[in-house]
C-alpha cells in the first residue's frame, strides 16, 4: 500500500515514527512534510495529502496534528476524501470497514506511539465491507454543501 503522510509542527515526532513504522511493515510512504518543528499551518499540509490521494486512487493518506481535528476538517473539504479522526483501534477499523475512509487522522497530543501503532495496525487489517454501508458512502459522496 502507498501512503501519503503529512503533519503540522505539532505532530512531527509522531509523523516520523509513523513513516518508519509503515516502511518496516513494507509499505511505500511519501512524506510531504514538514521536516522540522517550525510553525506551519495545518490546512496547507491537509491539502497536499488530500490532493495526492485523489490523484492516486490506490493510495491512502495519514494526517497528524496536535489533535487531528483540524487536519480532518481541512481534508474533508475535498470531494472524494473521507478523512477519519481516530483515537483507537476500533475507530480505525470502523472508519475503514463502514465508511471507506481513505485518510487516517490522529493527534500527537492525544495519541502516543503505542496507540498510534494499534490504530495503524487496525487500519491496515481492515477494508471496506460494502453491502449496507455502500449506499451510505454513496450518500456522503453525493452531498453538495
Amino acid at each position: 500500500m502507498k501512503f501519503y503522510i503529512a503533519t503540522d509542527h505539532a505532530g512531527v515526532d509522531l509523523k516520523d515514527y509513523t513513516v518508519e513504522l509503515l516502511k518496516q511493515k513494507g509499505h511505500e510512504v511519501i512524506d510531504l512534510g514538514p521536516f522540522d518543528k517550525e510553525r506551519v499551518d495545518y490546512p496547507d499540509y491537509a491539502v497536499k495529502v488530500a490532493q495526492s490521494v485523489l490523484k492516486d486512487k490506490e493510495s491512502q493518506g495519514i494526517l497528524i496534528c496536535g489533535s487531528g481535528i483540524g487536519m480532518s476538517m481541512a481534508a474533508n473539504r475535498f470531494h472524494g476524501i473521507r478523512a477519519a479522526l481516530c483515537h483507537d483501534a476500533y475507530t480505525a477499523q470502523v472508519a475503514r470497514g463502514h465508511n471507506d475512509a481513505n485518510i487516517l487522522c490522529f493527534g500527537e497530543r492525544i495519541v502516543g506511539k503505542g496507540v498510534a501503532e494499534s490504530i495503524i495496525d487496525s487500519w491496515l487489517a481492515s477494508s471496506f465491507e460494502g453491502g449496507r454501508h455502500a449506499g451510505r458512502v454513496e450518500k456522503i459522496e453525493s452531498i453538495q454543501g
